[in-house]
Parts: structure tokens; sequence; C-alpha cells
């Protein structure tokens, strides 16, 4: 049980909601916006999320966008993770949602409470860093689209009053051939020790990550090193290895150790799937 009282609103406009969070920001309310809203009941119950009122964004018309518009496939807020998956219109994003959490979780979970999500792996922004897709955020300001990113920086960087109304990806990157995996310390449901998504985007693989570090990540660097093609493969994985940008989870899910051999055996499966043009 929530151990808190909240008011709660659900607006029909961007412009409503905005309006909203402004006015009960005023208020003293602590306003959230939540487009699930499994969050905020799992944590309330924890009492790691306190709100005197919720914003409701499923009345919004355009957070349940999920179509194909012009070169873009635009996808809302408020779409859950199930119906991404089902729809199968950016398959690597269907693959790497399909393993978050279980069916039943999935129908709550949406695309924007998952990229908001205070739980560290947010695995659903990886195939977004792969193909450099665009955000678009409303707020005070009016709508503004962003890369994904400048949006998305260890977590997603929202100014008071904001929220995520849609998603956009091109095309183009929505038939490349990719890889992606997740291992878990045992099971198939449960958090990931690593997970692994990669993108062959002409002769270059992308990369990115989730459960190795204290937040998801696509790195530059990384990329430049496992694409040195003229050399072996394990020593340009011993290179990957040598430039993550973080400190090695260490939990109950795995060692920092045992993680950096799961990433070993996903990077070389990379390289095979990858650079023989397959993808899995």
């Amino acid at each position: 049980m929530i151990s808190f009282d909240f008011e709660y609103y659900r607006p029909g406009t961007v412009e409503e909601a905005v309006a909203l969070h402004r006015s009960l920001r005023e208020k003293g309310k602590r306003p959230r916006y939540y487009s699930g809203g499994t969050e905020i009941t799992t944590l309330g119950r924890l009492n790691q999320v306190q709100t005197g009122a919720v914003i409701d964004l499923k009345g919004i018309t355009d957070c349940h966008t999920l179509q194909l518009e012009k070169q873009h496939v635009v996808m809302g807020t408020c779409v859950s993770l199930n119906k991404l998956k089902q729809s199968q219109l950016f398959p690597l994003l269907s693959q790497a949602i399909s393993e978050v959490a279980d069916h039943t979780a999935r129908t709550n979970i949406t695309l924007g409470g998952n990229l908001c999500s205070q739980i560290i792996y947010r695995e659903s922004v990886l195939p977004l860093l792969l193909s450099d897709s665009q955000v678009r955020i409303a707020g005070e300001g009016g709508i503004k689209e962003i890369s994904i990113h400048a949006a998305f920086q260890k977590e997603m960087q929202l100014s008071e009053g904001e929220f995520i109304l849609q998603v956009l990806t091109e095309q183009t990157y929505l038939t490349h051939p990719f890889y992606h995996r997740k291992r878990r310390k045992q099971g198939s449901v449960g958090y990931p020790v690593v997970t692994v998504s990669a993108m062959k985007v002409g002769e270059q693989v992308r990369l990115a990550f989730s459960g190795l570090c204290a937040f998801p990540f696509r790195n530059e660097q990384m990329e430049q090193a496992f694409n040195q093609r003229k050399l072996p493969l394990e020593e340009r994985i011993t290179q990957v290895i040598g430039l993550l940008p973080s400190e090695v989870l260490e939990d109950s899910e795995g060692s920092a150790g045992f993680r950096r051999f799961v990433l070993h055996q996903a990077l070389l499966d990379v390289g095979a799937v990858l650079e023989g043009g397959d993808h899995v």
C-alpha cells in the first residue's frame, strides 16, 4: 500500500499537462508525470517516491502514436513495451524490450516510463542510442526535438515541467543487421549482469551497454577500438574493455570481474555475427 495521499489529473492536451505541472508545482505539490504508473506504484510502496499529485499523460493522443511517418517510425511515450514489441516496427527495439521484466509487467511499462526510470538499466534506450534517434520533449517553452545523445546522458535530461512526448527513429536504421544479448545471473527474468546491443551501419559496428556501469551508454572510443578490423578480434576486445567510461558494477547480480568476462564473451559473439554479415 502507498503510504501517502496524492491528487490525480489526466489532461487531454500537452498544453494542459504543462500548465497543470506549473500550477501544482507552485502549490508545493511536487507533481510527477507518468505514462504507465508502474514505478510510482512500486517505489511508492517502498517510500522511495513521494508526490502530492500525479499527471497521467495517457489522455494525450500524441503520447499513443506508433506508426511510420514519412521517413521515421514515431513512438509515443505512453506506448506499452508489449505493444512496441508486437509492432515489430523497430526489430532491435522489439528484441531489447522483450527481455525487460515479464509479459504482465510489460503490458503496463511504457517507453517513456522505461527511459525515465529510476532503475539504472533502462534497456530501451540502447537501440535508440545506436540509431541516433530524436526525442520530442514538451515543456513550458513548447515542443522541442533534440538528439537522444543530448536528451540522454546517463539518464534523461529533463528540466522541471518537461516530459517526453515521442521518440523518432529514421527508417533507414530499422533494417540494419543487429545483435542483442542480455545475460542474467540466472533464469529468464530479472536484472542484467550485462546487456549488449550492437548494430552494423555500413562497415562500422556500433555498441551500447547496460548493466556494466551505473548507467546505460554508447561510447565512441569503444566503437573505434572495436572497428580496427586490421587487428585480431581478441586484441580489439581487450582495448574496448580498457575504455569503459566508469567503474564496473559490483553487486548481487555479479562481480566486476564476472561482468568483464561476460562482456568479453558477448563481444566475441558481436564480432562473429556482425562481421560475418548476419544478425540474431
